[in-house]
């Protein structure tokens, strides 16, 4: 059998599918090269009723025959199946028809579970949609996360950007032996300027690589023998992870990959390559020769990166039959570096809305909670102040859209009650300004929704029309039937609030497992407007149809229902190009300097834009009780108490209460640490009564805790673990840290919502095993569950003897590394 071509099942390129020809006879091989669980080409064999063999390296594939038919026009056809779907029609040229294909939500289910249940129906989806209802707008995407890696990595090559040789390391990346010599020779340049960080240990030596840099097209181009490899490792950093759900710490990981390309600076005196650059990866290629034609067009030849951002943002929106995109940027909220960015926009855009038809606008935005991921990056206490000063000042121009409050819901919207006065102000002052709030995306904080309407209706002043307000995500709420649920239909309703809805970034951040509970249709009945986002399309491998594809089919809507979306979808398009063409008329050529002057004159507002209310400082609070992590005992997580929604109260039930005594009396006190959250309540309270002083107990708790946590902790006796986050809901993220990635555990999941889910998800994808059981009564944490079938186990009679045989082999773990995965 001769190679005759190869196409992929998903955008991603995840499931590959190779065909080979020889008289006649067509054959293909499915398989998965960037997944290594072996779950996701298992599962789709048993979906499509297939055998499961193996290939020459000894990995999972999927084989079998494709028929040759002949049509109408007496044309050959092979006609590839996969069940009973109709997945292609392949052409003897070697034109692939797709006609059906896996969404990234799918193959996120099938990748984490052993036993996926979806059926054919919903898991080899249409790839086509009737005309009247394909939606036309993406008003909920993130600046650094729309494009697809294969563009970002051509730009790279194309402006020749700084790439850290942290990340040439951290992914594996193969160098020369001149170009490893280089990057050597350039961190011990840097040394100096890493230790003026403050930085110590591993965290200095990961400043020093960060701050050594080498051409990103030297990497690629200087190394052509690995090219391909290495850009294969490059792309599936700038996705969220492959085998399974990630939790919104991958995401911030990813952002950090991606920022490299999409924030990217030049390389300074090196170089620069001449002629063509191809690196012998196809779509890479194929996307640098249009760059470099680019370069011949006057209006394009001077590029910056950001520049060609917006260009290739807009060439792929209209690929997709979108019109009209908002795309939510943090840099806009910042002064110096925000009107720049205007001023690149302003420069470039008219052009590339005449060459794709597509205007795009922006939300300036406006974190909810100061990011923690990078240690060594302080974000200045009064950053709220500052972005809401910024924001009054560009208002008015006719590419900024409004504002967005975004980042990890894990605070109450409350708290930012001031920041959003303020923004009804702006929004009073700016005809069409909208305000979009990241609301309801987890189940933590079901009020977050109807409090978000509430905070913008209380800052209205006397006769001020209510704002264009957008909620992204409205996920999780109060039960929609409930008196309580009713009255937030009635608010949304009076308001004329927009929901954003984005499934793929929903079960792919591990927001939702269980589709058939989403609430779309709910809302659609109700006559809420409702609209699709992609929520930054390329960080989950899909794009504007595959999303509105997933909605259709995965959640069931009927055309009433898709009707109802698109006539919100166009008024939403209707009102943002209104107000687009309104501000270009009134503020004219002179916009920017209007707005220069605008910044140069707003004062900060007055008052404090973010009342965390009532807590204090965990490092002074517990001073003396923080204390190192026992590294030699087997950490048991016991997650019942401080992973809870605002609205829900731990309940002990016996067979958990049974499971910690027996637990703590069969035990050895030398092998095992009991690892908690900071409430000390429910379960975590028992396990400090029933040890007594016998065993070592660690808490990790956020840096800011109320006076009775504070009081609790200190009674119990643990030790104190602080973690980077300022709330419990995130507490996750440096369980992760501290634990999943430093050897085997054990996750008693006895309680919680969306933070303890979080805390299974971490420990599925931990680097060490982690043996989780769940309490069969919590349904949350059942519903979860389910979707990791082959990694949890439900709480039963022999779980305090699997506990204590790992207790056992801890030590056997530690030492020759078995248990890491």
């Amino acid at each position: 059998m001769s190679a005759f071509g190869t196409f992929s099942l998903d955008r991603e390129g995840d499931l590959r599918v190779d065909l080979s020809l020889e008289d006649g006879s067509m054959r293909y091989v499915i398989s998965t090269p960037n997944h290594h669980t072996g779950n996701l080409i298992t599962n789709l064999a048993r979906v499509c009723r297939l055998p499961v063999s193996e290939d020459s390296m000894g990995l999972k594939v999927i084989c079998g025959q494709i028929p040759c038919f002949v049509d109408g026009d007496n044309r050959e056809v092979y006609i590839f199946r996969l069940g009973s779907t109709k997945v292609a029609n392949i052409f003897p040229d070697g034109t692939v028809e797709r006609k059906a294909s896996v969404s990234a939500i799918v193959k996120t289910l099938m990748s984490q579970s052993k036993d996926f249940s979806l059926p054919e129906r919903e898991t080899l989806i249409k790839s086509y949609i009737p005309k009247q209802v394909k939606f036309r707008t993406d008003v909920h995407t993130h600046m650094n996360g729309i494009l697809e890696p294969d563009i970002l990595m051509a730009m790279g090559i194309m402006h020749e950007i700084r790439y850290p040789f942290y990340y040439v390391r951290k992914l594996g990346l193969e160098l020369t032996e001149a170009q490893t010599a280089l990057a050597m020779a350039r961190r011990k340049e840097t040394e100096e300027e890493a230790r003026a960080s403050g930085l110590t240990g591993r965290y200095l030596e990961r400043r020093m690589d960060d701050l050594t840099y080498l051409n990103f097209a030297d990497i690629v181009l200087g190394c052509p023998e690995h090219a391909r490899e290495n850009l294969a490792r490059i792309r599936n950093s700038l996705t969220v992870i492959k085998d399974g759900q990630a939790v919104f710490a991958n995401l911030e990981k990813v952002y950090l990959y991606r920022y490299v390309f999409t924030k990217g600076r030049s390389m300074e005196g090196e170089k620069k390559h001449e002629g063509p650059r191809r690196t012998g990866d196809e779509r890479v290629d194929a996307f640098l020769e249009r760059m470099e034609k680019d370069r011949e067009n006057p209006a394009y030849a001077d590029n910056t990166l950001f520049q060609d951002k917006l260009l290739w943002i807009a060439r792929s929106y209209r690929d997709q039959g979108i019109m009209y995109a908002e795309i939510s940027d943090t840099t806009l909220s910042r002064a110096e570096e925000g009107f720049s960015r205007l001023k690149e926009i302003h420069a470039v855009m008219p052009e590339v809305t005449r060459e794709t038809g597509v205007t795009l606008r922006f939300l300036a935005g406006i974190r909810r909670i100061p990011l923690t991921i990078v240690r060594d990056q302080v974000t200045p206490g009064d950053y709220l102040a500052e972005n809401l000063r910024v924001l009054r000042a560009f208002a008015p121009d006719p590419y900024v859209a409004g504002a967005d409050i975004l980042g990890e819901e894990i605070n109450d919207i409350l708290e930012l009650r001031p920041a959003i006065r303020e923004l009804v102000r702006i929004a009073d002052e700016t005809p069409g300004f909208v305000i979009r709030i990241h609301a309801g995306e987890n189940d933590s904080l079901r009020e977050n929704v109807e409090n978000s309407i509430r905070c913008v209706r209380e800052a209205l002043r006397e006769g001020q029309a209510f704002p264009p307000l957008r909620i992204g995500h409205g996920l999780y709420t109060a039960e929609l039937s409930s008196p309580r649920g009713r009255r937030l239909l009635e608010e949304l309703h009076t308001s004329g609030a927009v929901l954003e809805f984005q499934l793929t970034s929903n079960v792919r951040l591990n927001n939702l497992t269980d589709l058939a509970r989403h609430p779309l249709k709910t809302y659609l009945k109700a006559g809420i407007p409702c609209i699709q986002g992609t929520d930054g399309a390329a960080l989950y491998g899909t794009n504007a149809l595959e999303e509105q594809l997933a909605l259709t089919r995965l959640l069931g809507l009927t055309d009433e229902d898709m009707m109802a979306m698109r006539c919100a979808d166009a008024r939403v398009l209707e009102n943002g190009m209104r107000t687009f063409q309104e501000r270009i008329r009134t503020e004219g050529p002179e916009v920017l300097k209007i707005l220069e002057k605008r910044l140069h004159d707003m004062p900060k507002p007055a008052q404090v834009m973010w009342q965390a209310e009532g807590r204090l400082p965990a490092e002074e609070a517990l001073k003396a009780e923080i204390r190192a992590f026992p590294r030699e005992k087997l950490p048991v997580i016991v997650a019942g108490g401080s992973f809870n929604n605002s609205q829900h109260r731990t309940v002990l039930r016996e067979e958990c209460v049974h499971l910690i005594r027996e637990l703590v009396r069969q035990a050895d006190p030398e092998k095992v640490v009991f690892v908690i959250g900071h409430r000390m309540t429910g379960y975590e309270q028992l396990l400090v009564q029933e040890c007594a002083g016998r065993f070592k107990i660690m808490a990790i708790v956020p840096t800011l805790l109320t006076a009775g946590e504070v009081r609790r902790l200190r009674e119990s006796g643990a030790g104190i673990r602080l973690a980077l986050e300022s709330t419990g809901m995130g507490l996750y993220k440096s369980f992760a840290y501290d634990i999943f990635k430093r050897g085997p555990s054990v996750l008693l999941a006895l309680d919680g919502n969306s933070a303890c889910m979080n805390l299974m998800q971490e420990g599925r994808n931990a680097l060490w095993r982690c043996r989780t059981y769940v309490n069969g009564h919590c349904r949350p944490l059942m519903n979860k569950a389910g979707s990791l079938r082959g990694y949890v186990r439900r709480l039963g009679p022999d779980t305090v003897r699997e506990i204590l045989d790992m207790m056992e082999k801890n030590v056997e773990y530690s030492r020759n590394g078995q248990g890491k995965i």
